[in-house]
């Protein structure tokens, strides 16, 4: 299974750099806007052994809303959020979030959204010793539109912000953090790569068939948008 993801990823990664040579080195999610944002790390109910999840702390971070494949609104899209954390090693930690279900099941699914105020999760498990983990965002608030332009103006003027949570296995959504974003970045979509295979969070690997899927993927596409 560990092989057949790999082999997918080098596969993919085949068109994914003939478009990242055509998008400026984004063979997905090429359109997005930036913001400024904060992340209130305030622990959880559930001792992780995890540092990062389990100690508390506010930091100011980096975060990019994006249409996956660019579609114009008012087509759905599956949206991204990525975020951008400082680290005391110096190396960012990133993570990618995409639009999908809230369930157990469903939260491994993409599904394609319009409203950017939507539940976004990681997909890809994290090991650690709590066992395999994953991220989500969960929306608070109202709706905010997808496109870069509207959704920019939208969130500077209005605000908005993601429950921040953490799920192992199947088990329940558990809240560790907030996320609120402030004024979006000038010039709207800077050249800003993230990458949740390279940089994680302290503590937690990237695993499963997700990560080995996306590794030699991303990393194809890295290069191509580098020629």
């Amino acid at each position: 299974m560990a092989d057949l993801a790999r082999a997918a990823g080098r596969l993919v990664g085949v068109p994914l750099a003939a478009v990242a040579r055509l998008r400026s080195g984004k063979p997905m999610h090429p359109r997005g806007a930036v913001f400024s944002a904060v992340l209130d790390r305030r622990g959880s109910d559930v001792a992780w052994g995890v540092p990062w999840l389990d100690e508390v702390g506010t930091q100011s971070v980096v975060v990019r809303l994006s249409r996956g494949a660019g579609l114009p609104a008012p087509l759905p899209d599956l949206l991204g959020l990525a975020v951008r954390l400082p680290s005391d090693s110096g190396t960012p930690i990133d993570l990618l979030l995409s639009t999908t279900g809230r369930g157990p099941v469903t939260r491994l699914l993409p599904a394609p959204r319009r409203d950017t105020a939507a539940v976004y999760s990681s997909i890809m498990g994290y090991r650690s010793d709590a066992g395999t983990l994953r991220f989500a965002a969960l929306p608070e608030g109202h709706d905010v539109p997808s496109e870069p332009a509207p959704l920019a103006d939208a969130v500077t003027r209005d605000g908005l912000s993601f429950t921040l949570a953490v799920a192992r296995g199947p088990g329940p959504w558990v809240p560790f953090g907030r996320l609120v974003l402030g004024e979006a970045a000038g010039p709207l979509d800077p050249a800003i790569r993230f990458d949740a295979v390279l940089r994680p969070p302290p503590g937690l690997v990237p695993d499963g068939p997700m990560a080995r899927f996306r590794a030699p993927a991303y990393a194809r596409a890295r290069a191509a948008g580098q020629d």
